[in-house]
């Protein structure tokens, strides 16, 4: 089966949506991870028995045909395998998962379908199933290039398993992204500059550079709070966002969101239809998405975060879904300030107008570009600045 399969990397990179459509994306959602890692407070689950992945299969199915009846008309632009570890997956589940996608919707011919993928060598070893299966681009979880770092952060592979799973994944797939955390414990700029200037090395076309964030809920917390964990302060977190930005752009991959840089044409399309407040599916445990209701309004629908919970639910009542609210004009006018001001495009003010009934507050721009946090691209377009991006929430807070 291969409902995507494009010859060769120049025909992926030609996609091309017409301006200002931000695509349809399906997410699907697989919850389990073979361990927790303790910065992650994503929806993920260690389990000890193997998982009855064709039971999980008929609940996806059941989910993914419940979406597709309040999205009818729309074309899938791209589909993203997230988790968890989806690549512990069977490629037999993903290609299963694929033709359900394409049984509910249209879909592109040229779309882009992402697996996120642990650079094991197990995981690895299937990555020619995942590409017989129509998985176009593959996207590593590598997080650091040195062993200790690695350890420290609980990951199970070691750096040769992350040479060789790259290795691989460039031979086996047209486009290849993989994660790097930095703002580590004990990091210093010199040493983030050699390891990023090893990653882009490596890189295909794309790389996520997430600044180490202590999370709620994991053990990092904890041990932070303990003062057991130092991480970066502020200043010197500043040096490392500055040094990643200057880097990558010298290197042909400059940031095109906060923390993903890209060869220009080779953005990640399924998060730009996020970030440019598109319409998504959002099926399995945890998984969110944005489909509009009966009456066209768009609500925000997220699912039981618990796997079992999850299952019991779409199998006697076909949806997962815990809340599925509408929103209103103003909240949706947040979201895409909030979303689109990642991107360095910025966001159309037309756009934010139509839905927030009002225009941006002249004085909070005027203030927010005096100090540099943002600026005008044209008479109806503004984004961050890199200043601003280092404290978005506080420039969307301002705005709104």
């Amino acid at each position: 089966m291969s409902l995507v399969a494009p010859r060769n990397a120049n025909d992926v990179l030609a996609f091309r949506r017409p301006p200002g459509d931000p695509g349809f994306g399906v997410y699907i959602h697989w919850p389990f991870c073979a361990a927790k890692c303790p910065y992650c407070d994503f929806n993920s689950h260690v389990r000890r028995q193997p998982v009855d992945q064709a039971r999980y299969v008929a609940a996806f199915r059941r989910e993914l045909k419940l979406a597709a009846e309040r999205s009818r008309g729309e074309t899938v632009t791209s589909i993203f395998f997230g988790g968890g570890t989806p690549s512990l997956m069977a490629p037999e589940t993903v290609g299963a998962l694929m033709d359900a996608v394409a049984e509910n919707w249209t879909v592109a011919p040229d779309a882009e379908v992402t697996l996120e993928a642990n650079p094991s060598s197990v995981e690895a070893s299937r990555f020619r199933g995942y590409r017989a299966a129509g998985v176009n681009r593959v996207s590593l979880g590598v997080q650091a290039l040195n062993d200790p770092d690695l350890r420290r952060l609980g990951r199970l592979h070691d750096v040769a398993a992350a040479l060789e799973a790259i290795r691989l994944a460039r031979e086996i797939f047209p486009r290849l992204s993989f994660d790097l955390i930095y703002a580590r414990p004990r990091q210093t700029v010199e040493a983030w500059e050699a390891e990023l200037n090893q990653a882009i090395d490596l890189a295909a076309d794309h790389l996520s550079l997430y600044q180490l964030t202590i999370e709620m809920g994991t053990p990092f917390f904890d041990l932070h709070k303990a003062g057991k964990l130092k991480v970066p302060d502020g200043e010197l977190s500043a040096e490392l966002y500055e040094a990643t930005q200057q880097i990558t752009a010298a290197r042909g991959l400059p940031a095109y969101e906060i923390s993903n840089h890209a060869v220009p044409g080779a953005e990640s399309r399924h998060n730009l239809t996020y970030w440019r407040y598109g319409l998504y599916a959002g099926v399995g445990p945890g998984a969110h998405g944005r489909l509009n209701g009966r009456d066209g309004t768009r609500h925000a629908i997220a699912n039981e975060p618990l796997p079992e919970t999850w299952l019991q639910m779409v199998e006697d009542w076909d949806g997962g879904a815990i809340t599925d609210e509408p929103l209103t004009l103003e909240e949706q006018a947040d979201e895409l300030l909030l979303m689109g001001l990642r991107l360095t495009e910025g966001i159309d003010l037309a756009r934010w107008r139509k839905l927030a009934g009002r225009d941006i507050d002249r004085a909070s721009e005027a203030d927010l570009a005096t100090h540099g946090m943002i600026e005008r691209l044209g008479p109806d377009r503004i984004r961050a600045t890199p200043a601003g991006m280092m404290v978005l929430d506080a420039v969307v807070a301002d705005l709104a």
